[in-house]
């Protein structure tokens, strides 16, 4: 399971987010996105970990808790879906019909 990690601080890295769920367990990965544009962080980031158990734990534990001055919102990330291209927004295809005529 990976955890989705949100409402981060751009000021957070990939060592602050593995020493904080360091403490629920051995964490296994760490994905922080950069913007492509922008090379700024995201403001989000996803965790695996090697127990699902402690996984749940944390998630329990840290959601809506205030780390690096912002509330975090953690949770199970969701499989992206081939059809919003993992935004949850449709693709421009999906907003517009096509007339053949």
């Amino acid at each position: 399971m990976t955890i989705y990690i949100g409402n981060l601080s751009f000021q957070a890295s990939e060592d602050d987010i593995r020493d904080v769920f360091a403490e629920y367990g051995e964490v296994t990965r760490i994905s922080l996105p950069i913007d492509r544009e922008t090379g700024r962080k995201r403001g989000f980031a996803f965790v695996d970990m090697a127990d699902e158990t402690k996984e749940d734990q944390a998630i329990s534990e840290l959601d809506g808790a205030e780390w690096l001055g912002r509330e975090l919102r953690v949770n199970k990330a969701r499989p992206r879906n081939e059809n919003d291209g993992g935004g949850g927004r449709p693709n421009r295809s999906d907003r517009f019909s096509h007339n053949p005529l």
